[in-house]
C-alpha cells in the first residue's frame, strides 16, 4: 500500500475491535442545497458528538463511522469524487442481492448499547428535515462471536498492519489517501430450514467445523463451500477485507439475520466475493448458505478521513465536476472470473 498518502490522512475508526453492541443507520438526503449543508454541517460536528456522548462512560470504546453514498457526495461535496465510488450493483444470479437506497451510513460501536443509541438520537435529530432513516439495525454479540446460523463469525479477520492495508486507500487514489470503501447486506435467515440440516453438512457448506472453529481440510471442503468461494487470490497475493458483523432479530416477529459489513480499500473485493456467491465460480457452483440467508439490503459507501469530515464547512458549495458523465452509474455485476482474478481475500463467515 503507498504509505506517501497515508502519511498526514488520518482515518476515520474503521479498524476498530469487534464490540458487544452496534446500531447500523441507513439515511436518504433530500434533495437540494440545503440539505447538503445540513449533512456539512454534521460531518464537521460528527466527531464532537462522539466525544460528547463517549465522555458519559470512558470504558464504553463509543466510535462511529461514517460513509457517504455516490449522489450524497455529488450533492454535499461533488468534485473531486473517489475512483471507485459508484451505486451497490445488484447481482440476479441463482440468488438475487438487491441494490437499496442508501445516501448516509452511520455505523456506531460501543461496549454498551446505551452509548450508540444516544449518539444515533443526536446524529438523527441533527439530520431532521434533511435525511430519512429508511434502515435501522441493533447487533449484539452473541456467545463468542458467533452468528445466528451457530457459526463463528470474522475469525479469519486481519489484524493490525494487515487490517490497514486492506481496508485503507493509499497512493492508488491520493485525493482520497486514508479513506476506505464499504459495503452492507442485510441477511435473513430462515433459522427452521437451517436446523434441519445435518451438522456435517452446515460444516461443508461453510467450510468449517461448527464447535471448534477449525476450518476443514481443503479434500474435504466442496468447491461450493462459503469460504472456498469468498477466498481468492490475486498474483499469489490474498486480496482481504475487514468485516464487522453482527447478529440481530426479532423474535416476535421471527426476524433472524446476520448484518454484513465489509471494509475494503477498493469495492472491487467485496463485489468480487458476492459474484461469486450468487452467481457462482463457475456460473451454478453458487455459495449454499444462500439457501438459507436471503439478502434484503445492499449499499455501498465512501468512507472518508476523519480530516475530511473535521474540515468541512456548511458553508462549502460542493464543486461541479467538469465531465460529470456517466457519473454515479456502473456496469451489472457479471458472471464470476477464474481463481485468481480480482476478488475477496478472506471473508469466510461473514453471513
Amino acid at each position: 500500500m503507498g504509505e506517501q498518502g497515508l502519511s498526514s490522512a488520518t482515518p476515520q475508526a474503521v479498524g476498530e475491535k469487534l464490540t458487544s453492541a452496534a446500531i447500523f443507520l441507513t439515511l436518504t438526503l433530500h434533495r437540494g442545497p440545503e440539505h447538503g449543508a445540513t449533512l456539512r454541517d454534521l460531518c464537521a460536528d460528527l466527531s464532537s458528538l462522539v466525544r460528547g456522548v463517549g465522555f458519559r462512560a470512558p470504558d464504553g470504546r463509543l466510535s462511529c463511522v461514517m460513509g457517504v453514498g455516490s449522489e450524497a457526495w455529488d450533492q454535499t461535496f461533488g468534485a473531486p469524487r473517489p475512483k471507485e465510488l459508484h451505486p451497490f450493483r445488484e447481482i440476479n444470479g441463482v440468488h438475487h442481492a438487491p441494490s437499496t437506497p442508501g445516501d448516509l451510513l452511520f455505523h456506531i460501536r460501543a461496549a454498551r448499547m446505551d452509548l450508540c443509541f444516544e449518539l444515533a438520537a443526536n446524529i438523527v435529530s441533527r439530520l431532521e428535515g434533511s435525511a430519512v432513516v429508511v434502515d435501522e439495525v441493533h447487533g449484539f454479540k452473541y456467545f463468542d462471536e458467533r452468528d445466528l446460523l451457530g457459526f463463528v463469525d470474522g475469525t479469519e479477520n486481519p489484524v493490525k498492519q494487515d487490517a490497514v492495508a486492506a481496508t485503507i486507500i493509499g497512493d492508488e487514489d491520493l485525493d482520497f489517501a486514508g479513506g476506505s470503501y464499504v459495503i452492507i447486506q442485510k441477511y435473513l435467515h430462515d433459522l427452521k430450514k437451517w436446523d434441519a440440516i445435518p451438522v456435517e453438512q452446515q460444516e461443508r457448506i461453510v467450510g468449517r467445523k461448527k464447535l471448534s472453529d477449525i476450518e476443514l481440510s481443503e479434500a474435504a471442503k466442496p468447491s461450493y463451500a462459503h469460504n472456498v468461494l469468498t477466498n481468492i487470490e490475486e498474483n499469489g497475493e490474498q486480496l482481504q477485507i475487514l468485516r464487522d458483523n453482527m447478529p440481530f432479530g426479532d423474535v416476535g416477529k421471527g426476524e433472524f439475520g446476520t448484518y454484513f459489513i465489509g471494509y475494503a480499500k477498493s469495492p472491487a473485493r467485496i463485489e468480487r466475493m458476492l459474484g461469486n456467491m450468487f452467481i457462482g465460480l463457475p456460473p451454478g457452483n453458487y455459495d449454499r448458505l444462500l439457501d438459507v440467508s436471503r439478502a434484503v439490503t445492499g449499499s455501498l459507501f465512501f468512507i472518508p478521513t476523519a480530516d475530511f469530515l473535521d474540515a468541512t464547512s456548511a458553508d462549502a458549495e460542493p464543486v461541479a465536476a467538469e465531465d460529470v458523465q456517466g457519473a454515479g452509474e456502473s456496469p451489472p455485476v457479471e458472471q464470476a472470473s477464474p481463481k485468481g482474478s480480482l476478488g475477496i481475500g478472506s471473508l469466510k463467515e461473514e453471513i
